[in-house]
């Protein structure tokens, strides 16, 4: 889960969203309208439902559990590590949740720096058992970050980057 290590801090914590916050009465609590959300993405949301002008327009929030976002509509730039949209859709998303604060690209960015010391520690640890150690931690540590996000050039349309 994202973020899961960082939840120390009330903007951080987890909590139940509503995904679509215009739905009322019993259908408001459907499972498939309650999301775990970080109260700083929520929030973001909250005030920002997209009017229904918008929503003919393309203008939306990703829906987690019907659409992949990463890798789909949303990459990140692997020098920046800041994320774009390609679809109305995704620019939305990614500006009104406020992808690019500072604690998510740094946490992309923290992401990336331990992938390479993970995978390139195997070359360089001559001892095995050091090796092996430092490959445990920095996988335990990784796999509390941000999973990898494909990058497409917005001039090149190609995606370049790793695969999770």
């Amino acid at each position: 889960m994202q973020h899961k290590r960082r939840a120390g801090g009330s903007d951080m914590l987890m909590e139940i969203d509503h995904f679509d916050p215009t739905i009322r009465g019993r259908e408001r609590n459907r499972y498939d309208n309650l999301f775990l959300s970080s109260r700083y993405c929520n929030n973001k949301k909250r005030a920002n439902w997209p009017t229904e002008p918008e929503q003919v327009k393309g203008i939306r929030f990703l829906n987690c559990c019907e659409e992949v976002d990463y890798d789909q509509w949303i990459f990140e730039d692997p020098k920046t590590h800041r994320v774009f949209g390609t679809t109305p859709a995704a620019v939305y998303h990614v500006r009104i949740l406020d992808l690019n604060a500072a604690h998510f690209v740094e946490e992309r960015a923290e992401r990336a720096r331990y992938r390479t010391l993970l995978y390139q520690s195997r070359k360089i640890v001559k001892d095995a058992m050091a090796a092996i150690e430092v490959f445990d931690v920095l996988k335990r540590e990784v796999d509390f970050l941000i999973p990898p996000i494909a990058y497409r050039s917005p001039k090149t349309k190609g995606l370049t980057g790793s695969k999770r």
